[in-house]
């Protein structure tokens, strides 16, 4: 994990508080980068697994603008400002190595996304060979440790220097974790979630403007409310956590530690 002058702690994850051009400039050297949303993030302290994939990554970028509304409450003195996901995303894609053929493997969460977000990278100028992209399996949301020895086994042959995973939060992490433990070498492992389905119509359309000001969530909640709804009112529970905890990890739950 990298910890440095640019993190504050936060439920004793150190979330980067540089700028997200020095964000992706430290991830093209390789690691795992978490972009932990705040209905996940809640769950740090009775989902083990996840809890070690936030602890064992080499970059966290606050994303939630939930937990970055409520610690400039609890610490207004302390430097940190929301960089998204899809700012991360925006600011990734037009860097040359991502974007010459056979450079990133994308992980997507099924055929429909993938060929929506295939299209868009095209009309980006982004080729993805079929080889790189890997449709992933229902894992579960079990919470526990996962592994998929089908797509390790495509990373070793291929060698990406960047993996992208636009999967669901809370499982995307435990894989990243997975591929940076399991892995012979170091990519760049980009857990990057639904960031690029707001760009490629396969989510609802969120607009820089909205990214800025802290709208997503009401975007995405307004565009499908019994999907999103339930989760982001879910999310309240990160309150407590944070006003108990501020700075410090959680102990674990008894009924997760074994």
């Amino acid at each position: 994990m990298i910890v440095d002058a640019k993190s504050v702690r936060i439920l004793g994850i150190p979330f980067f508080t540089g700028t997200v051009q020095q964000a992706v400039d430290r991830m093209l050297d390789g690691g795992l980068l978490v972009v932990p949303a705040a209905p996940a993030l809640k769950d740090v302290q009775t989902e083990a697994a996840y809890r070690e994939a936030m602890l064992g990554a080499d970059l966290v970028i606050p994303d939630s603008a939930y937990m970055v509304l409520v610690w400039r409450l609890l610490r207004p003195r302390t430097r940190l400002h929301r960089v998204s996901g899809l700012k991360y995303l925006r600011e990734l894609l037009p860097r040359v190595e991502i974007r010459y053929p056979g450079s990133t493997m994308w992980i997507m969460a099924g055929e429909k996304s993938a060929q929506r977000n295939l299209a868009w990278l095209k009309q980006e100028g982004i080729e993805v060979p079929p080889s790189h992209v890997y449709l992933a399996p229902i894992y579960g949301n079990t919470g526990g440790a996962l592994e998929d020895k089908s797509l390790l086994a495509r990373i070793q042959e291929l060698r990406p220097e960047h993996i992208i995973v636009t999967i669901g939060g809370g499982t995307q992490e435990r894989l990243g974790l997975y591929l940076r433990q399991s892995l012979p070498y170091m990519p760049g492992i980009h857990c990057i979630g639904a960031a690029i389905a707001f760009l490629s119509g396969d989510q609802v359309s969120i607009p820089e403007w909205a990214d800025r000001f802290y709208l997503g969530w009401l975007l995405r909640t307004l565009d499908e409310p019994y999907r999103y709804g339930p989760r982001y009112l879910g999310a309240i529970d990160l309150l407590p956590l944070m006003f108990r905890y501020r700075s410090q990890l959680p102990p674990l739950s008894p009924s997760t530690q074994g």
